[in-house]
């Protein structure tokens, strides 16, 4: 038989049940329905052991966090620092790895600095080899018209490649040595001239290989300027015009007298054509 407090014998004597948390709660004395809730709630899910061991924890955490912010994470601000003296450390710190990110980005200006450089100068000799590989290049390949015939052409009108690049006076040694050498015997004429007809007939005879090439300059779209041009850079003053491995030859008596005492096959097999071509082709198939 259990022995009842003098507590629950008051609370049956009132006629009120027992504190269905035990006795420690009742003997607070009275109190109202949400302190009594309240109250239970407390005691149910943090019973007084367990509130004393979260307060040292509680306790042990603000130390250990006090320590860190005193003694392990530098302060912002040392003492007798000023905030102005902070920001001008921070903003040189900044500039310095935007300037070490920028050294480290391709630079887009430095693929076209060469774009500042002056144009090649043609000498004239370099110039007649640049106008004949861009004749040769393709048939509608015209020299525009409002060019100034006496004046040295832009080189960016016959060449296909940057004319200020550094390289740019060994591609012109390469477009004017590959041009004679496809083309060692070149014909500047009229479409219908006597004297260009004779001169057709003679190189016909010598039976070049390659064949020689004919550009009927009068008929071209480009000849108001094409034709001084050329009777600028061949120092000549008439057609035909007759080039033997970039070389003019002279005036049509010139080559007659060449071609009379046979020279003129030499100049021409000396520039890289081969003579009777077609003949020697026969042989070599049999």
């Amino acid at each position: 038989m259990h022995r009842r407090t003098a507590s629950q014998r008051r609370l049956s004597e009132s006629g009120m049940p027992p504190h269905p948390l035990g006795p420690h709660l009742s003997s607070l004395g009275p109190s109202t329905p949400s302190t009594g809730i309240l109250a239970a709630f407390i005691d149910l899910f943090f019973p007084r052991k367990s509130r004393q061991r979260a307060t040292v924890l509680c306790l042990l955490s603000l130390v250990i966090v006090t320590t860190y912010v005193c003694l392990v994470s530098p302060p912002a601000l040392a003492p007798g620092q000023s905030p102005h003296r902070h920001h001008r450390h921070s903003h040189a710190a900044a500039e310095d790895a935007w300037r070490q990110l920028v050294e480290k980005l391709p630079n887009p200006s430095a693929g076209n600095v060469h774009k500042h450089r002056p144009e090649i100068m043609l000498s004239p000799e370099q110039e007649l080899g640049a106008v004949t590989a861009f004749m040769t290049a393709l048939p509608q390949n015209v020299i525009p018209t409002d060019i100034d015939p006496t004046q040295t052409i832009d080189p960016q009108l016959v060449l296909d490649f940057d004319t200020r690049s550094p390289r740019a006076e060994e591609e012109v040694a390469n477009v004017v040595r590959e041009v004679w050498l496809r083309n060692p015997v070149v014909v500047f004429s009229k479409t219908v001239s006597p004297v260009s007809r004779e001169l057709k007939t003679i190189l016909d005879g010598m039976d070049l290989k390659p064949t020689p090439t004919f550009f009927g300059v009068d008929q071209r779209a480009d000849a108001g300027v094409l034709i001084p041009l050329l009777f600028r850079l061949t120092n000549t003053s008439e057609l035909p015009i007759l080039l033997i491995g970039g070389k003019p030859v002279g005036s049509m008596d010139t080559i007659r007298e060449l071609h009379t005492n046979g020279q003129l096959k030499a100049l021409a097999a000396h520039a890289g054509a081969v003579l009777d071509g077609s003949k020697k082709r026969r042989k070599g198939r049999r």
